[in-house]
């Protein structure tokens, strides 16, 4: 790992903009004082330098290495004050605490009233904007106010406060309840994924439940329902029940669509629900619905008005793109998806700070099995590659596994035999190696393992031995997501049935849909 990505004040000043900095500059040299200064020599410096490297940075900044510590850490201050000033970074949030900040700073200064007048109005406009922590803050210091000094401001006011003050804390609580089974939810799909049986399922049926709090739906806020939505969705995802989790998708990108103020004081949620609003409707296969809900992301993400630093931009580029790549998936119209792949990569160099590798492994999955259902066999190899020779990485099990068995596949079609044996004996000892197998990745095992054995002319037979075995999961509540990553049983068709594998993918789609 480079020195670079340990720094964080070197990555803080490599993420600013052209305009960050000049206002940066502006904002140390409203003080002539500031003009020499070792922070500012420092900043320089590192704005000049490619990576991270402290021996150069020791001999231009003027700075001495028993120094450096105290001036970076001062450097970095200076930065996130700027940054805060910015107009680009104000939102509502950050004007609420600052009117609080004014308030306390009167409050300290025995200028009660002043302080209230500001409380009172910074309080209406937080829960308008369904701030409620930051509403009972505020509640919380007028309490202060009011209870140390007679102002005599509004008759009644104790009992007003104290009401104010229970509903905003029932309020936080139930939000603090739902956000936290959320998250916990989410943890359990990231260490041990979808359930795979109905103890499983018994089980993360009893966790949900066991957690979920009591509530009136028509006494919850937009915060609360938002996350009432999220623990729905994630509880439906980790069930493998894809018609709740778009029912429950849908309903959190219809509160914003409700609400739609919310959408620029929370564009990250907003974007996460389009993006799991289209990963169900993918994965329950409605193309028509999928298309009207992707051009509608794409329309509000492409407004002037869409508020989008560097983490929504490039949120909005994955997300989109990924979801444009799934549509020619969902009835294998992998020829005409081909164009994307091109747009997509010259792209992602540009995110690459700010989008994990795991996810673009992922696009190189997404373009690996578009050219193998497009039947360009090679491509599909040079992307299974980037993947597989990818020993840093630290994704999830089953990318790996499916991009192995694809990698044999595609290799078997192109008709490189002279690899295939070498293929089969590593992808069988890696698929040895994982801890869980599902029963799909158990039966893929014992097909490599004896596709050596089999003779040429007995090779339909053995697809059709293995198309009978996998069929039976095909439909199976915990073992038909493992299709979603490669649909073999397609494929295992197009073999038997001598047809090209996106137009059994295609039959089959305009059958269910006739």
């Amino acid at each position: 790992m480079t020195k670079d990505q340990k720094d964080n004040l070197f990555s803080l000043v490599k993420s600013m903009t052209k305009s960050e900095k000049r206002q940066f500059k502006l904002y140390v040299g409203r003080l002539g004082v500031n003009d020499d200064s070792k922070f500012l020599n420092l900043f320089n410096v590192m704005d000049k330098l490619s990576l991270y490297d402290e021996v150069a940075i020791l001999k231009n900044a003027n700075i001495k290495k028993q120094q450096l510590a105290n001036v970076k850490a001062h450097l970095y201050k200076q930065i996130l004050i700027s940054l805060r000033l910015s107009p680009s970074h104000q939102n509502t949030r950050s004007q609420i605490r600052e009117q609080l900040d004014f308030a306390s700073i009167l409050y300290h200064k025995g200028l009660y009233k002043q302080a209230l007048k500001i409380l009172d109005k910074a309080k209406d406009v937080a829960i308008q904007h369904e701030e409620k922590n930051l509403a009972y803050e505020i509640v919380e210091l007028e309490k202060v106010i009011e209870s140390q000094y007679i102002t005599r401001s509004i008759s009644g006011r104790a009992d007003e406060l104290t009401i104010q003050a229970k509903e905003l804390s029932q309020a936080n609580v139930i939000a603090s309840k739902l956000s936290n089974l959320s998250l916990q939810l989410y943890g359990l799909f990231l260490k041990f994924g979808y359930a795979k049986n109905q103890d499983d399922a018994k089980e993360i049926q009893d966790y949900f439940n066991a957690r979920l709090p009591k509530y009136d739906i028509s006494q919850l806020g937009f915060r609360e329902k938002l996350w009432l939505y999220k623990a729905y969705l994630w509880y439906s995802f980790l069930m493998q029940d894809f018609l709740n989790c778009y029912k429950f998708a849908l309903k959190w990108v219809s509160l914003f669509e409700q609400n739609p103020e919310m959408i620029h004081l929370n564009p990250v949620f907003f974007i996460k629900g389009n993006n799991y609003l289209l990963e169900s409707l993918f994965y329950i296969k409605n193309k028509d619905k999928f298309k009207e809900y992707l051009d509608k992301f794409e329309d509000i993400i492409n407004t002037p008005s869409f508020n989008k630093d560097e983490n929504v931009e490039a949120l909005s580029f994955l997300y989109y793109n990924v979801n444009s790549v799934n549509y020619y998936f969902v009835d294998g119209s992998f020829h005409e998806g081909l164009q994307l792949i091109p747009k997509i990569e010259k792209a992602l160099p540009k995110y690459q700070d700010r989008i994990d590798e795991h996810h673009t492994m992922i696009f190189y999955y997404k373009f690996a099995s578009m050219h193998f259902g497009a039947g360009n066999n090679r491509e599909c190899i040079h992307y299974l590659n980037k993947i597989i020779s990818n020993k840093s990485l630290s994704m999830r099990e089953d990318l790996q596994c499916f991009s192995r068995v694809l990698n044999v596949v595609a290799h078997y079609e192109e008709g490189l035999d002279y690899h295939l044996e070498r293929l089969l004996r590593d992808t069988y000892k890696y698929l040895l190696k994982i801890n869980d197998l599902n029963e799909v990745q158990k039966e893929m095992i014992r097909f490599i393992r004896g596709l050596q054995d089999i003779f040429p002319h007995d090779i339909k037979k053995a697809f059709v031995k293995f198309h009978k075995q996998l069929k039976q999961y095909e439909n199976h509540p915990y073992e038909r997501r493992a299709f979603l990553y490669l649909d073999i049983i397609s494929w295992l068709e197009s073999k038997i049935e001598n047809k090209p594998v996106a137009q059994i993918i295609k039959e089959k789609y305009l059958e269910q849909y006739a």
